[in-house]
């Protein structure tokens, strides 16, 4: 038995591009949950449970709409009073799009959902605080980016955005609205980028001159500059970690680890560690395709986000 793909969602045309050997495929998202906790790995990727979106969550999808959209505008337009006009038009396409959003607030309470939108626009304030629009053009916003890695896995994953110099230079650019972490969590902050920086390294033949992690929330940068030697590591690492969980959901046994993350996740009725019991493993049944995916929804705090 092998483990099943995960779907992390996408929709996207790289099924055409793809080898026909590629079986299945992992995103910097659901590495993280298996590093994070392996039970919660299983609950996303296999129960595939539903999770109630919470309010960090639906600003942090806010913001991010609200930057892709900014560079939309004329640079000389992508003022902090243009990006807080967009705040509202973008929450209202989302809640649109998605509308288990509008749930986050009761019915009728028009001043927390008002207080909600104040919030994420001083997020864009602190974005203000540390870039200029009006200096930057993006290669691509929000992309999908993929490569096949140890002959038949498929790394991919959306980028927040992609900056490229006149001389060919690579900068790759993730939002993050929680704070900035302490130095000890610097590494597990950059196992999302590395992710990305593999992907591009293995399609494209660069490896990316900077890592940046803008944290909007305390207006700080963090960046980091990898080498091919590290790249070469990392991608041994994502390939072991996909072999944990083919070994995992071969066994049927994806165990819990509890840790502070505990406090966000969703599904602590049915974890053991809780006094909960997961649902019967589901019974093996046609593998679904790898190449078609759903990209999931905003990751809890300490995941991606």
């Amino acid at each position: 038995m092998t483990a099943e793909p995960v779907i992390d969602a996408q929709g996207d045309q790289t099924a055409a591009r793809v080898p026909v050997t590629v079986r299945a495929s992992l995103s910097p998202s659901r590495a993280a949950d298996f590093k994070t906790c392996p039970l919660l790995y299983r609950f996303r990727s296999i129960d595939r449970l539903p999770e109630r979106p919470t309010v960090e969550q639906a600003r942090g999808t806010l913001v991010h709409a609200v930057l892709e959209r900014l560079f939309d505008l004329p640079a000389p337009a992508r003022t902090p009073e243009s990006a807080g006009d967009l705040v509202a038009p973008q929450w209202d396409r989302l809640v649109t799009e998605e509308p288990e959003l509008a749930t986050l607030f009761a019915e009728g309470d028009a001043a927390a959902a008002q207080e909600f939108l104040r919030s994420a626009a001083a997020l864009l304030e602190g974005y203000f605080a540390v870039e200029d629009p009006q200096r930057l053009e993006p290669a691509e916003r929000e992309a999908l980016i993929s490569a096949v890695v140890d002959d038949e896995l498929l790394i991919r994953g959306y980028l927040d955005r992609l900056d490229v110099a006149p001389d060919g230079a690579l900068r790759v650019v993730d939002y993050k609205t929680g704070g900035a972490p302490r130095e000890a969590f610097e590494a597990r902050a950059l196992f999302q980028l590395k992710f990305y920086a593999l992907v591009l390294w293995r399609t494209r033949g660069v490896v990316p001159r900077v890592l940046r992690l803008l944290y909007l929330k305390d207006a700080e940068v963090c960046d980091y500059a990898p080498d091919a030697e590290e790249l070469v590591r990392f991608e041994r690492t994502v390939v072991a970690l996909w072999r944990a969980i083919e070994q995992a959901t071969a066994r049927q046994d994806f165990r819990p680890r509890p840790s502070r993350l505990c406090d966000w996740c969703s599904h602590q009725a049915l974890c053991p560690s809780f006094g909960g019991t997961p649902p019967p493993f589901p019974m093996a049944t046609a593998a679904p395709d790898p190449l078609v995916d759903a990209r999931s929804r905003p990751a809890s705090p300490g995941a991606d986000e």
